[in-house]
C-alpha cells in the first residue's frame, strides 16, 4: 500500500444556527457540495465545533444527538461519498451519563476511526453547567500519519497536546467556536502549539454570532516553523492548504527537541 506523505485540507468556516441542528445539518450538506467543486481534490475535511446546536447549552436536554447517532450516520455518508478522511468537528452528543461535546472522525470508506470528548470545560461560556467532561486524550492515525485532536479551549492546555506529540502525532486538529475578542490568543497559542511540537496545526473556527457571542473565523493551517500557511478571514467559506509530512520529520531532524527532553526535570 502507498504511504502518503501529501494531504489537501479544506476546512468548512461556517455560521451556525443557534439551537437548530435540522437546519444545521441542511446547511453542512450544501457546504460539502461545494467541497466538490475545489481543485485540487481535498484529503480531508473539517467541521467546526458544535455545528449541530451551538452554544445552545440550556436547550442540550432537548436537541443533544443520542449517542452520536444522527452525526455518524450524515458524516460517514458523506465521507464515503466525497472520498474524504472527516474531522466531523463536534456534535452535543447523548449519553446516559450526561451531554457531551464530542468529536468523530471518518475515514473515505465511511469508517468511524476517532471519538474525542472535550475534556476541558469552558466556564466562560458555562460549558461546566450543562457538560460532561471527557476522560481520555486519545491519538489516532489519518492513514499512515498519526495525529491527535483537540477542541477550542483545550489549546489552552499544552501538556495534553505534547502528550499527542510525545506518541508522534504530526498534525494537530482543532475544531472550535472561539469567540470575539481574544483573536490574538487564538493566533499565538495555536502557532505556539506548533513550534513547540514542531507539528502542523490545522484549526477549523466559526463564524456568525449567538445571543451572547460573535465568532471570528480565522481558520489557520500552520506549518511545524511556526509559519501561517493558510488562514480564513471572517466570513463563510472554505479555508484551504496542503501539510506534508516531510517537512515535519525535516523540523525534528533540525532541531530534535524530543532526544533533548529531560523529562525528570519536569515533574511536580
Amino acid at each position: 500500500m502507498k504511504i502518503v506523505s501529501t494531504y489537501t485540507i479544506a476546512m468548512i468556516q461556517m455560521d451556525i444556527v443557534f439551537g437548530n441542528p435540522e437546519e444545521n445539518r441542511r446547511r453542512v450538506r450544501e457546504w460539502f457540495e461545494k467541497i466538490k467543486e475545489l481543485t485540487p481534490k481535498p484529503n480531508i475535511v473539517l467541521l467546526p465545533e458544535l455545528w449541530d446546536t451551538g452554544y445552545d447549552l440550556k436547550r442540550l436536554g432537548e436537541i443533544a444527538d443520542p449517542d452520536g447517532t444522527y452525526a455518524k450516520e450524515m458524516l460517514a455518508e458523506l465521507a464515503q461519498q466525497y472520498g474524504v478522511y472527516l474531522i466531523g468537528g463536534s456534535i452535543a452528543e447523548q449519553k446516559a451519563e450526561g451531554t457531551y461535546n464530542t468529536s468523530f472522525v471518518f475515514t473515505p470508506d465511511g469508517q468511524l476511526v476517532h471519538e474525542y470528548r472535550k475534556a476541558h470545560l469552558f466556564r466562560l461560556m458555562e460549558e461546566e453547567k450543562y457538560l460532561q467532561a471527557g476522560q481520555e486524550l486519545p491519538d489516532f492515525r489519518i492513514g499512515d500519519m498519526p495525529a491527535f485532536l483537540q477542541i477550542c479551549y483545550d489549546i489552552r492546555f499544552p501538556e495534553g497536546i505534547r502528550t499527542g506529540a510525545l506518541t508522534g502525532a504530526e498534525v494537530l486538529f482543532v475544531v472550535a467556536e472561539w469567540p470575539n475578542p481574544r483573536l490574538v490568543h487564538w493566533r499565538q497559542l495555536l502557532i505556539a502549539r506548533a513550534i513547540e511540537n514542531q507539528m502542523y496545526v490545522v484549526a477549523c473556527n466559526r463564524v456568525g454570532s449567538d445571543i451572547n457571542n460573535t465568532f471570528f473565523g480565522h481558520s489557520l493551517i500552520i506549518d511545524p516553523w511556526g509559519e501561517v500557511i493558510a488562514e480564513g478571514g471572517e466570513e463563510e467559506g472554505i479555508v484551504t492548504g496542503t501539510i506534508s509530512r516531510e517537512l515535519v520529520a525535516d523540523v525534528r531532524n533540525r532541531i530534535p527537541i524530543f532526544s533533548d527532553r529531560r523529562p525528570h526535570l519536569y515533574t511536580l
